[in-house]
């Protein structure tokens, strides 16, 4: 199953390919080079379709956990001054996705959409200090009865030019439910309540969906 923002590049991807491996076949005649041309153009179609791939995962709804949003490593823990929103401290949970990650973006939690802005920016790898604060990226606030309002952050990597936002002000949203995607390789920053706890450790590979971020008992 694939990703409908994948439909167009999965397309050309494919036109391309059988392009290239009629013409190859039908103009080249020295067969190293046919054959090198056509399984390059192959393994490049089969990295467009892996990279837009969408695994049907099931979801248990829960008020009181955070789950990942993305497929990834976690790569930053640790209590960072907010500016954009909530101009306070707040806890950072970031995931770094490489290109071979599942890049679809589901909601962490469920509750009502608060703040969602799209900032264009630079195109810094996806790791580097400045990323969440100069790429091009989106905003998203959603507040939910259990953890308050909880904002995460979909970041470009150097290598994707394209994210894509389907939270809007006043919806509500559902936890594991599709939020958009990102392309070719990026990150995701979670910023938590101060004292929320934590259930995931650095280099820990997150699934999304399924990976408990932060877990909270109502009092």
């Amino acid at each position: 199953m694939f990703h409908k923002e994948g439909a167009q590049s999965i397309l050309i991807g494919t036109v391309i390919t059988a392009i290239v491996l009629l013409l190859s076949d039908k103009f080249i005649d020295t067969n190293w080079i046919k054959m090198t041309i056509q399984i390059t153009t192959l393994l490049l179609l089969i990295i467009i379709l892996q990279f837009f791939r969408n695994p049907k995962r099931n979801f248990i709804l829960d008020e009181n956990q955070i789950l990942s949003p993305v497929d990834g490593k976690v790569v930053v823990i640790e209590e960072v001054y907010e500016g954009e929103y909530f101009k306070e401290k707040r806890i950072q949970v970031s995931i770094f996705m490489s290109p071979i990650n599942v890049h679809v973006t589901r909601y962490g939690l469920s509750g009502l959409v608060k703040f969602s802005k799209y900032h264009p920016g630079k195109f810094l790898v996806a790791w580097h200090p400045k990323a969440s604060e100069e790429n091009e990226r989106t905003t998203i606030v959603i507040e939910n009865k259990t953890f308050g309002e909880v904002l995460y952050r979909q970041i470009a990597g150097a290598l994707a030019r394209r994210i894509v936002n389907y939270a809007k002000e006043g919806m509500q949203v559902v936890q594991g439910e599709d939020a958009g995607f990102i392309k070719f390789g990026s990150r995701v920053d979670i910023f938590l309540p101060i004292g929320t706890p934590i259930n995931v450790v650095l280099n820990q590979k997150a699934i999304g969906g399924k990976t408990i971020i932060a877990t909270k008992v109502n009092e």
